[in-house]
């Protein structure tokens, strides 16, 4: 039963898919459209890319039963958006504009970690800086990383406490010395012009930018071959190739609209939820959610915790929240902050 429902899946791609692909990834930016049949994009006011036109992610289907397609795909959208490995970024004579901050926990992900950062070093026409906060008990990664890189160690609450990735980048904001912040998680290398095309939204007027269109999952074998000095291989291995991820994984936001919509909500303790509860605050700004770069997601065994009881925990706390109001949840979080920042402030007087 199996094989025949995949052969009949493969039939209706070769039919339906095959020709409406092939002829969008020749031409152009065309390939922006690529979708699955039964979904819908909204063409940007300027013509520069799509936002998907339903609520959560998906993964594109064709390519998942003729992989050729992926990889054609793949390489038409990093031969328009490369991706630069770099030991260090341009030396500028000015503040950086535009802050990357990372959050981070263990040992497992220092290669990928080094790889996302080279390609941070890599970006083009703009003044970075990248702000990496370790939420571990020990400080694993001091010495370990490129000297442009600010590292912070900054111990979880408690010695067994959860990860919590809201907790790390609320840390690197204040930190940050960027007008544009881009959360971004360590296991991402992004295209040599993401920060300047980011920045350049911002300056367009838009306080929150969601540039993500492809996001190409690589397997493992795929994954090993990336590296500094080769580069992204040109035959790749993908897993899946995912659209409209809107808070996950990399977003930018204005340091001033970051801290106006109270940051990102520290209740999310484990995996997940956080990014799709931040999303909603960020849609009450004058907000950018039209896709056009690509971006690449390194392989790595499952997150720990995924299906535990604390993965549970957060995905129920994000439908308890989603019952509020955005705007009543800023309100709350901010009145949140202002408590924990009064608190605070007496010890750092003494």
């Amino acid at each position: 039963m199996t094989y025949d429902r995949t052969l009949k899946q493969k039939i209706a791609v070769v039919v339906k898919d095959f020709p409406r692909y092939m002829k969008l990834v020749r031409r152009g930016n065309d390939y922006l459209a690529i979708r699955n049949r039964n979904e819908l994009l909204e063409l940007s006011p300027d013509g520069s890319g799509y936002r998907c036109d339903w609520k959560w992610t998906s993964d594109l289907h064709a390519p998942k039963l003729f992989p050729f397609i992926g990889r054609q795909l793949y390489r038409r959208a990093f031969g328009n958006h490369p991706i630069n490995f770099s030991t260090a970024p341009p030396v500028v004579d000015q503040p950086p504009e535009v802050t990357f901050i990372i959050g981070h926990r263990g040992s497992e992900r220092i290669p990928l970690l080094e790889l996302t950062l080279a390609s941070i070093a890599g970006q083009q026409d703009v003044a970075i800086e990248c702000i990496v906060v370790e939420q571990d008990t020990q400080p694993i990664l001091k010495g370990c990383l490129p000297e442009w890189v600010r590292y912070v160690h900054a111990p979880p609450p408690e010695p067994h406490a959860a990860y919590n990735r809201s907790m790390a980048f609320n840390h690197g904001a204040k930190l940050a010395m960027g007008t544009l912040l881009i959360l971004h998680d360590n296991d991402m290398p992004v295209p040599r012009d993401y920060a300047a095309a980011n920045l350049a939204k911002i300056r367009e007027g838009y306080e929150v930018v969601n540039l993500k269109r492809f996001i190409f999952y690589l397997d493992q074998p795929t994954s090993d071959k990336v590296s500094i000095a080769s580069g992204i291989p040109s035959n790749p291995g993908i897993e899946a190739i995912m659209q409209n991820s809107q808070g996950g994984g990399s977003i930018a936001i204005t340091r001033t609209a970051y801290f106006e919509i109270g940051g990102m909500d520290e209740s999310f303790v484990g995996w997940g939820g956080e990014d799709n509860e931040l999303w909603e605050r960020t849609e009450t700004r004058k907000l950018y959610p039209y896709g056009f770069m690509p971006l690449l997601h390194l392989w790595h065994a499952p997150q720990p915790g995924r299906t535990s009881k604390s993965s549970t925990q957060t995905s129920e706390r994000y439908w308890e929240l989603a019952k509020i109001d955005p705007k009543t949840r800023i309100e709350s979080l901010k009145k949140q902050n202002a408590m924990l920042n009064a608190a605070i402030a007496p010890e750092l007087s003494q």
